[in-house]
């Protein structure tokens, strides 16, 4: 049983190094370690309250970017709106003009028309009358060829007109 029951000897010696050793760390090491564990717990608890504020900053700031996204959606509504009102307006007013222009068109159109009508009649009366003429001319030149018949003819017309 020797191996398992140190002596009083050792087991004082074995003691008193241990004693030492807790002493100079004690005096040396204890406060650095338990500094640097302090340092670490205030390290710690910093970066909580860091990321608690980057958690809060970010609640902000994503309601805030849910702001602006509604208000971009706003503002993208109301300039399509806007659009489509100016095209209706633009349509609306080629349209008008269009009406316009088509009238105008019509208008010279049918008074074009109506002119060169005016032009056919008067250049067919013209003819129809150089035609009149010419056909007299030719009658009358067949008819007061013999002399005779020109003195009969005249004789005619003098016994109708009536001088009163």
């Amino acid at each position: 049983m020797g191996l398992v029951m140190p002596e009083f000897g050792l087991f004082f010696w074995m003691l008193v190094s241990f004693s030492i050793l807790l002493l100079v760390l004690k005096r040396f090491a204890w406060g650095p370690i338990l500094k640097a564990l302090s340092d670490r717990e205030n390290l710690i608890i910093e970066s909580l309250k860091s990321a608690e504020n980057a958690k809060e900053e970010m609640k902000l700031l994503q309601s805030g970017n849910e702001k602006i996204l509604k208000e971009a959606t706003l503002e993208r509504e109301r300039i399509v709106k806007e659009a489509r009102d100016l095209k209706e307006s633009i349509i609306r007013d080629a349209r008008h003009e269009a009406g316009i222009e088509a009238n105008k068109v019509m208008e010279n159109a049918r008074a074009s028309i109506e002119h060169e009508r005016n032009a056919a009649i008067s250049d067919i009366k013209n003819l129809i009358a150089n035609f009149s003429v010419e056909i007299a001319g030719k009658i009358l030149e067949e008819k007061l060829a013999d002399e005779g018949r020109q003195k009969e003819l005249i004789q005619n017309y003098v016994d109708k007109i009536n001088l009163n």
